[in-house]
């Protein structure tokens, strides 16, 4: 395939990505859901050309980007305090998943070696973040559920990597050792870990001399490459040095950003990160096609595959399940002795946890990676494939139905020390305070009394909406949308005037600018 070809075939799959969006949309399904099945539908489209999936590419082209934005917007005061429940998931749950796996896969297929049953097990053990946030967008779940999930699907990968390499090791006859395991877990974890420490704040540096925000935003755009391939270049974790360098920026950013920065920041990297999670399940189904062939076609698949693969998708439920049932119940243990300041989930919570494990582009491109003369790797790269369609579909498709039947949608979430709305007078009683300094010249007689007088009312009606908050809440909605009215009134004249010639173009740009400021202030408000 040429290069334009290439471009049009690009072009064609962002075309897709907008119409299965919407498809979705209309039907009320997770958006991973119609781009995978969509991406499986196109790759069998007559004349279409066969997908040859790079998995070391995949990975370094959408994984970084998507793990920093996935650091950028974790809460790091809850990613502390539940760093031991991540742990567990992150390391123990994989850890344990491959090991039932691999037994499992051995009884299925004894003639297949220990070494790549471990292999397929580490292959499809760590659920995946780019499917995690798929679905977790569209629920609404306890907080503490949500920084759970949310830190494993960031930091599994780094284990299941682990376990990988040695399996492939293992097998091509090298001798395991559990001191070796170790000790390239420490070193991946901790080298990675450094290298996003210097990334990070090298990004900070450079960003408050850059000044000019379009430089910011490129800057940040690359800095989930550079912590990745520089962690990578040392045989570290690439994915734990992204992860980090996106925590440090993320905390820093609200010191080193203008204000245009951030929103233009935010609007191109949430097209950006739409885009490159969509075409994700785009290439997974696309990836379908190669699947099929090198299981000979459909009807034989089907017939020598759906057992095994069925059982593993089974295995890998109920193993996540046992983990995090059997933690539970160790969690309750010591918090009876009042030994543990963690709390138990309760069964809603667990039931919700070990539902949401879905797999996707870490899994495929570490199956794919797999070398050609692999014990069994058309039957690790089917079984892989099965799994992520299996738990994207199914478990993609039901979380919200199961976090409803769990009551989970009524939990009250974590409180911080203040609500929003305490914050929000804190801040107007500060504001006051800076404009009472300026309003008066040095004579001591009043040059800005509007301005004195609207901070007043400001402070005044924040402190009135927090302490009678379900009272005012209607009457700020009622207020806000009639702001609303009121710009979108604005809005129409402005485009009358242009259209009749009576202001030019750069007027119209500039008013509208401030209208729209306007719009997504009162947006805001009432959300």
């Amino acid at each position: 395939m040429d290069g334009t070809h290439l471009f049009e075939l690009v072009i064609a799959m962002f075309l897709a990505i907008i119409v299965l969006h919407y498809i979705a949309h209309r039907m009320g399904l997770p958006p991973s859901v119609a781009l995978l099945v969509g991406g499986g539908t196109l790759a069998f489209l007559p004349g279409l050309p066969t997908i040859a999936v790079n998995p070391e590419l995949v990975l370094v082209i959408f994984l970084p980007p998507l793990l920093l934005d996935g650091a950028w917007s974790i809460a790091v005061d809850r990613l502390k305090r539940h760093v031991f429940g991540i742990a567990s998931l992150a390391i123990g749950a994989v850890l344990f998943t491959t090991i039932v796996i691999a037994v499992v896969v051995h009884l299925l297929m004894p003639s297949l070696p220990w070494a790549a049953c471990a292999a397929l097990g580490a292959i499809v053990s760590p659920p995946d973040a780019v499917s995690a946030r798929a679905v977790l967008e569209r629920v609404k779940i306890p907080r503490r559920l949500q920084i759970l999930l949310e830190g494993e699907s960031l930091l599994n990968d780094a284990s299941g990597l682990v376990l990988f390499r040695f399996a492939v090791a293992a097998a091509a006859g090298s001798t395991f050792s559990t001191t070796d395991a170790i000790g390239t877990f420490i070193f991946l974890a901790l080298g990675g870990a450094a290298t996003g420490v210097v990334v990070g704040f090298a990004w900070v540096k450079l960003v408050r001399h850059l000044g000019d925000e379009y430089l910011i935003i490129a800057a940040t755009a690359i800095l989930s490459w550079i912590a990745y391939l520089l962690a990578e270049q040392i045989h570290a974790s690439g994915v734990i040095a992204t992860v980090t360098a996106g925590l440090i920026a993320s905390w820093h950013q609200h010191t080193v950003f203008s204000a245009a920065t951030r929103m233009r920041g935010t609007s191109f990297w949430n097209v950006l990160v739409f885009l490159m999670e969509a075409m994700v399940f785009i290439l997974i189904g696309l990836s379908l096609r190669d699947v099929v062939e090198r299981g000979g076609g459909f009807g034989s698949l089907v017939g020598s595959m759906a057992l095994p693969a069925a059982a593993i998708l089974v295995t890998l439920v109920i193993a996540r399940f046992v983990w995090i049932f059997t933690s539970d119940l160790v969690i309750r243990f010591f918090h009876g002795l009042k030994v543990a300041r963690s709390t138990p989930l309760g069964a809603g919570g667990v039931t919700a946890l070990g539902w949401a494990g879905m797999r996707g582009v870490v899994t495929l491109a570490l199956a794919l990676s797999l070398p050609e003369d692999f014990p069994g790797r058309d039957f690790i790269l089917v079984m892989a494939f099965a799994v992520i369609v299996g738990t994207v579909l199914i478990q993609g498709t039901t979380l919200g139905w199961i976090i409803a039947w769990a009551g989970l949608g009524n939990i009250e979430p974590e409180r911080a020390p203040m609500t929003m709305s305490e914050a929000e007078a804190a801040m107007a009683q500060v504001q006051l305070a800076a404009v009472q300094g300026l309003a008066y010249d040095e004579s001591g007689e009043l040059i800005h009394p509007q301005l004195l007088k609207r901070y007043e009312h400001r402070l005044a009606a924040s402190v009135r909406y927090a302490e009678s908050t379900e009272k005012y809440s209607p009457l700020l909605h009622a207020h806000f949308d009639v702001v609303l009215q009121a710009v979108a009134a604005g809005r129409k004249e402005l485009i009358r005037l242009r259209r009749e010639g009576k202001i030019d173009d750069e007027t119209l740009r500039e008013l509208e600018h401030d209208l729209d400021l306007e719009e997504l202030g009162a947006i805001s408000a009432k959300a």
